[in-house]
């Protein structure tokens, strides 16, 4: 049998009510709000409350996602979980986010960093094209608040919490044209959490260290970023046949403006075709592509028809994009 096309049947997002702002930054640690917003393109972030975990903000972004694909918990088939920051290392946090949906399916996590939700549905839409599943939910969500270094001015102003969610199933036209994923391995070290697992299990030497939050070289990273967004994206373009002028709406991962203007000027697309959101969020990681979907549809910016490039980098280091006619 043929593979079928695969597309968005739901989908939904959720931040946390709290909101953290650079003036208010400016009392935790020794930065501006003027430097902050100049170097990033942000000016807050959603912060989650200490009871707060992962699994809490997947469930009301897939509680709307269902809703917007007009189906039940039981109908979903498999759930894939894109996080950095799982409520455990085990249980999975999707199989804690099928128990709070009241869902009977398979369900893992998958760990690509801020590319997360670009591998996660590279791998739903394959269960889906191949016949396997109708109707499986993928969720990127991040409590990065849990794992960021409040002391560190570097790296505290660039993250926030968020969760996003779809229902990826058969459609009739359209759907996802295109995937891409790659890996550099040997520049893990330029951003991780160096303890934790078993390489350095936790221990009172590595708690006084610090060394449990976000590790960044954000110069390093910048570099990386700035050369890999476009050319993936160009790459996922290329691979749907089609050419950037082909592109009504372009979402990147929401890390960096100067990143995100410097991937647009590469496909050589006017910035009214760039969505951005950055500004009011932050870095959601594995969570920013999909609630920057989700806002730009809400917004009318995408109609029946659109082709949206999505494009991520993150830990790892990793990268991915896809094309997708909604």
């Amino acid at each position: 049998m043929s593979a079928r096309m695969v597309g968005i049947k739901g989908i939904g997002s959720y931040v946390p009510p709290k909101i953290l702002t650079n003036a208010d930054l400016e009392k935790i640690v020794d930065t501006s709000d003027e430097w902050v917003f100049t170097r990033t393109g942000i000016r807050e972030r959603h912060i989650a409350d200490p009871d707060v975990a992962t699994s809490d903000i997947s469930f009301e972004a897939a509680k709307i996602a269902l809703a917007s694909a007009h189906l039940a918990p039981e109908d979903i088939e498999l759930i894939i979980v894109a996080t950095v920051t799982p409520d455990m290392f085990f249980p999975a946090t999707a199989c804690i986010l099928q128990d709070k949906l009241g869902a009977k399916c398979p369900g893992f996590d998958l760990s690509a960093g801020c590319s997360g939700f670009i591998y996660a549905l590279s791998v739903g839409a394959q269960f889906v094209a191949n016949r396997t599943y109708d109707n499986v939910l993928v969720v990127g969500a991040e409590v990065l608040s849990k794992i960021t270094d409040w002391q560190d001015r570097s790296t505290c102003v660039l993250f926030g919490d968020g969760a996003s969610a779809v229902v990826l199933g058969p459609v009739e036209r359209g759907g996802f044209k295109s995937f891409v994923l790659g890996a550099d391995g040997s520049g893990g070290k330029l951003l991780e959490i160096p303890a934790g697992g078993s390489r350095l299990p936790a221990s009172c030497e590595t708690v006084s260290q610090r060394l449990h939050y976000i590790k960044m070289n954000g110069r390093e990273v910048f570099k990386f970023a700035v050369k890999i967004m476009g050319e993936t994206a160009l790459e996922a373009i290329e691979k749907a046949g089609l050419h950037p002028s082909d592109i009504d709406l372009f979402i990147p991962h929401q890390a960096n403006i100067r990143i995100i203007e410097s991937a647009a000027e590469r496909l050589n697309l006017p910035m009214d075709k760039v969505f951005i959101n950055l500004d009011r969020y932050g870095n959601t990681s594995s969570a920013s592509v999909g609630i920057a979907l989700n806002e730009a549809l809400l917004l009318g910016k995408i109609k029946e028809g659109s082709k949206i490039v999505m494009v991520g980098f993150g830990a790892g280091l990793t990268w991915g994009a896809c094309v997708l006619e909604w």
